[in-house]
């Protein structure tokens, strides 16, 4: 028997992955607002997200932690050159996943 299997969690275990997947939500989040303009604000990421603004600014501290974002307490919000590296591959992984998708379902 094959012991190799785990988990998604698991995996990301494996891997000692510091992002969580809520963290990729909002980082993906960040980035493509940012696509729109410089900077990105909580209310904003709150609105696109569908989430209260108290919640943003938990993860945002969580993600500025990490050194994914820029972030200030009442200002301006926007990815590092870390954090737009991973935020760029959330994107495609996100387009690519939603491409496949479309092509087995037809639509």
């Amino acid at each position: 028997m094959n012991d190799n299997f785990h988990t998604l969690k698991g995996y990301a275990m494996q891997e000692h992955k510091q992002i969580t997947y809520a963290m990729e939500d909002y980082l993906e989040m960040v980035c493509r607002l940012a696509e729109e303009k410089d900077y990105v604000r909580v209310h904003e990421l709150a609105e696109r997200l569908h989430v209260k603004p108290s919640s943003v600014s938990k993860m945002v501290q969580n993600l500025k932690r990490l050194g994914m974002v820029e972030f200030e307490k009442y200002g301006y919000l926007k990815p590092t050159g870390q954090g737009l590296e991973l935020g760029n591959y959330l994107i495609y992984r996100h387009r690519v996943l939603a491409e496949f998708l479309c092509f087995v379902n037809g639509t």
